[in-house]
Order: structure tokens, then C-alpha cells, then sequence
């Protein structure tokens, strides 16, 4: 029953929240009143204490050792961390939360394009992947390998990397990309 309407209302929440987003700016993007956006944020964090103690504790990381790591140890240096200026300090607090998201999610769907292409070699399969944008991957697949392909992509995305939550992978076919919800 989830819509696509809410489905970005969840991102906007979610990303934003996460991010750093304030209440007028979340009220902004949701439509509601400030005081209803900054509630909104309270009991998020109430809710998902664990967001804000990842929150918590990767930004004191950062402003001890003027970077973040990904999952996979890339490093990315947060040399604005501590500035006076407070827009500089807003950037690269943003920065210190997203990129450990954001990077790790790279990380792991360049690891799962690179099984998903020896898969595809050693089985021989005529289907071939064709572009990636985020954490979606677009294949051209002959309509005999669609279930295998589904099974494959599924196979080597949801088991990329064992997290604490599971990843789930979510596909769709048709004709062509621009076709797809």
C-alpha cells in the first residue's frame, strides 16, 4: 500500500533526519508547521536511538581524527571538522555522517557488480549489465534469463556484505528502463 508519494516522504524523513536537516527545513519538504517537523525529529530520535549514537559517535570521531572511514577502510578527510565558521562546520558535519552511509553503499554495490560480472562470465549468460546509478543496476536480459538473472542479482546483492540489518534487493522487468516505476 506504500506509494510512490510516500516513499519519497520516507527518504525526505529518513536522509533528512540523518543528515541533519532542521526542523523548518523538514516542515519545508513535508508541508507540515516547524513545530510539528521539530516533534517529528524528537520522536525520531527517540524511536531510533541508534541513529543518533551513530550520529553521536561518528562525529567525535571525525573531529578527533579529521576523517571517516566507508566499511571498507576508504578514508575520507574532514579537515573542516572543528572550523569557527559555522557553515563550514555544517558542511563537514554533514559530511563526517553521510559519507560512511553513502560510501559503504558504494563500496558494496561495486563489490556485488564485480561478482554479478564474474557470475555472468562463468555461467555463460548472454545478459549484461549495463548501467548503475546509485544503488540500482540496470541489465539487458534475453527473455529465457530473467529468472536466473533475478535469482543471480539477488543472490550476489542481498549477501555482498553480512550487515546487523539485512540487505533486500527489490527488482522489476520491462521493455526498457524509463518504463519501470
Amino acid at each position: 500500500m506504500v506509494t510512490p508519494d510516500h516513499r519519497r516522504q520516507a527518504k525526505v524523513v529518513n536522509f533528512g533526519i540523518v543528515y541533519g536537516l532542521s526542523a523548518f527545513g523538514l516542515s519545508q519538504n513535508l508541508g507540515i508547521e516547524p513545530a510539528e517537523a521539530k516533534l517529528f525529529i524528537a520522536n525520531y530520535f527517540e524511536r531510533y536511538k541508534g541513529v543518533r549514537a551513530f550520529i553521536d559517535k561518528t562525529l567525535e570521531e571525525a573531529r578527533r581524527d579529521l576523517k571517516v572511514k566507508t566499511l571498507h577502510g576508504r578514508i575520507r578527510p574532514i579537515p573542516d571538522i572543528n572550523s569557527k565558521n559555522f557553515a563550514q562546520r555544517g558542511f563537514a558535519e554533514r559530511t563526517a555522517v553521510n559519507t560512511p552511509l553513502q560510501g559503504t553503499a558504494a563500496d558494496l554495490i561495486k563489490v556485488a557488480m564485480i561478482r554479478i560480472d564474474e557470475a555472468l562470465q562463468e555461467r555463460g549468460l548472454k545478459s549484461r549489465m549495463t548501467l548503475q546509478v546509485h544503488d540500482e543496476l540496470v541489465f539487458e536480459v534475453p527473455e529465457k534469463e530473467v529468472e536466473t538473472m533475478q535469482d543471480l542479482v539477488r543472490e550476489q546483492m542481498e549477501k555482498v556484505h553480512t550487515l546487523a540489518v539485512p540487505l533486500l534487493v527489490e527488482m522489476e522487468v520491462g521493455p526498457n528502463w524509463r518504463d519501470l516505476d
